[in-house]
């Protein structure tokens, strides 16, 4: 029998409209028949990519496979070839006797099956997989195997490497092993959605780890011999000096990984057995700007943000501790409110993401250009919104709050515990009371928090103690991270961000503009409907989507 056209198949099972299956054939026409069918369907958003490789693998009768929920066999992988696998975007994933089972996007292109065959000299079973898994799993199997064979190259070649100077070292690490491992340790964290990568020397080893989930995880540990080839060629191709090794030093590059580009910024400390290296990875104007919905705000929360968005002038501020996520919210407020009929310009250090239609200034120390220097020109740019990476120092919180009285929209962030003794470091900043209350529309402070894996997450009843942390009147079933293959044995899988939201109506402006206390402010905050970062944190773990642990790391004090 044979299978009906997947358009036909889409509208027949009721997974697209017949006027989406057009929207898609003549987008399809357009594209002058580059792009594949199921390409169009999610470019379009008709479907998600995952469902729809579940419907072509109905309609094809050929088995789905998820391969980030499946142990890959390793001798299965290692019998493609690299090469052969990205040529054509499949991955070997099981052997069975002369049986070898091949995740593909495409099972019935028997052109690509047949080329496996002659390489392995194996019967090919082909099952289906998103492309994006595969690229992922293609770039996770093959490269950790890369990680053994560079080591072993470079341990074969690092004895001389210490004896050289700069220039024949230089020579050296341009050569393959060393560039390869320095791409492998970057691929590997991006991959394992990590932020940062540190490399640290010490006297016997060079130790590789990465922050994952706001935590440091080993990655892996290389021979000392190897610290100063490696730190050579990362400091090379960020632009740094290689002959300076006694000061710090800050350089930045890009790397293409799977398809996407990331904006790699490395840092250079000079330590006892050689230099530490910290490199942060970014995510270029590729990768989609986060909308206000998917902020894990919660409801109540989303409605008072935006309610405060909506104010046409005014200072509001995103504050909480680095690595809390102010960025990205500033980020998703601003796509929210950018719109072609308003100038948006915003002062940052450093420019972490490009946005399209956003005029965007890099602070720049050594020539002068600080963050109260770039906000005085700014204002002579006709601004409609002004977004300040941080209030810093006294000047540029004067000069913002100065702006948004002026008629100006101010978004800023600043390096506070919570959102009410925000008020009182501005006055603390010099900022006269009655000017912080007339301009201030409100204040988010907010963590983030990790999230339960929900393969593994344990139940069991909470103890009197935690029933007084989460404000309970009696036991309830919370749940506890656990560990599998899934979470890597974290017990968490991703993290949320925790608000709280103080929108400063006339009770709360009279109370800043009399100098009030943090206390005075965060009752009348309170009054008015305000949830504390404890309160939204305990909502979370009753919901069973984080654990009693979370809680008190992000929220406990004394």
């Amino acid at each position: 029998m044979r299978n009906e056209r997947i358009g036909d198949y889409l509208v027949n099972q009721g997974l697209i409209t017949n006027d989406q299956l057009q929207q898609v054939l003549a987008a399809q026409k357009e594209a002058g028949g580059t792009k594949k069918f199921g390409d169009v369907v999610v470019e379009l958003g008709f479907m998600s990519e995952v469902n729809f490789a579940k419907a072509l693998a109905g309609n094809l009768r050929v088995q789905y496979v998820d391969l980030d929920s499946i142990d890959i066999n390793t001798e299965a992988v290692q019998m493609v070839p690299e090469a052969l696998a990205r040529k054509h975007t499949v991955i070997a994933i099981n052997v069975q006797g002369k049986r070898l089972t091949v995740a593909t996007n495409d099972p019935v292109n028997f052109i690509v099956l047949e080329d496996i065959k002659v390489s392995t000299g194996m019967d090919t079973v082909p099952v289906l997989a998103t492309t994006s898994a595969i690229n992922k799993a293609i770039g996770k199997c093959y490269s950790m195997q890369n990680v053994d064979s560079v080591v072993g190259e470079l341990a074969a070649m690092n004895t001389d490497l210490g004896t050289m100077d700069d220039e024949e070292s230089k020579d050296r690490v341009e050569n393959a092993p060393i560039v390869k491992l320095a791409t492998t340790i970057i691929e590997n964290a991006y991959r394992a959605d990590s932020t940062d990568i540190h490399i640290e020397p010490f006297e016997k080893y060079t130790r590789i780890r990465i922050r994952v989930n706001g935590d440091l995880v080993e990655l892996m540990n290389i021979s000392s011999a190897v610290h100063s080839a490696l730190t050579t060629r990362l400091k090379l191709i960020s632009g740094m000096n290689i002959a300076e090794k006694r000061i710090p030093q800050d350089g930045r590059f890009s790397q293409v990984v799977d398809g996407t580009t990331l904006d790699v910024r490395v840092s250079s400390l000079p330590m006892v057995h050689g230099e530490k290296i910290v490199i942060r990875i970014l995510s270029t104007g590729q990768i989609a700007l986060r909308k206000i919905t998917d902020l894990g705000m919660s409801d109540y929360n989303y409605q008072l943000f935006e309610s405060m968005l909506r104010v046409p002038q005014g200072v509001i501020l995103v504050t909480g501790p680095t690595g809390s996520g102010k960025t990205t919210t500033l980020y998703a407020a601003l796509g929210e409110i950018a719109k072609p009929n308003v100038n948006v310009v915003t002062v940052e250090d450093p420019v972490e993401k490009a946005i399209d239609g956003i005029n965007q200034c890099q602070v720049n120390q050594k020539a002068g250009m600080t963050f109260a220097a770039a906000l005085r020109s700014i204002l002579r740019q006709d601004p409609d919104i002004v977004m300040v990476g941080e209030m810093r120092d006294s000047e540029t919180a004067d000069i913002g709050i100065r702006a948004a009285i002026t008629g100006h929209l101010v978004l800023s962030t600043l390096h506070t515990n919570d959102a009410a003794s925000t008020v009182v470091r501005l006055v603390d900043m010099g900022v006269a009371p009655y000017m912080v209350a007339t301009s201030l529309i409100g204040v988010i402070a907010q963590r983030l928090v990790k999230v339960l894996c929900p393969e593994c997450k344990t139940p069991r009843m909470s103890t009197e103690e935690e029933n007084e942390l989460m404000q309970v009147p009696h036991s309830i079933q919370i749940f506890e991270p656990c560990g599998c293959q899934s979470c890597n044995n974290t017990g968490y899988k991703g993290r949320t961000a925790i608000h709280e939201i103080i929108h400063c109506n006339t009770a709360v402006s009279s109370i800043i503009a009399a100098n009030g206390s943090k206390e005075e402010i965060e009752a009348a905050a309170k009054a008015n409907g305000t949830k504390l970062l404890r309160d939204n944190v305990s909502e979370l773990v009753q919901a069973g989507q984080t654990s009693i642990a979370e809680l008190i790391r992000t929220t406990y004090t004394v």
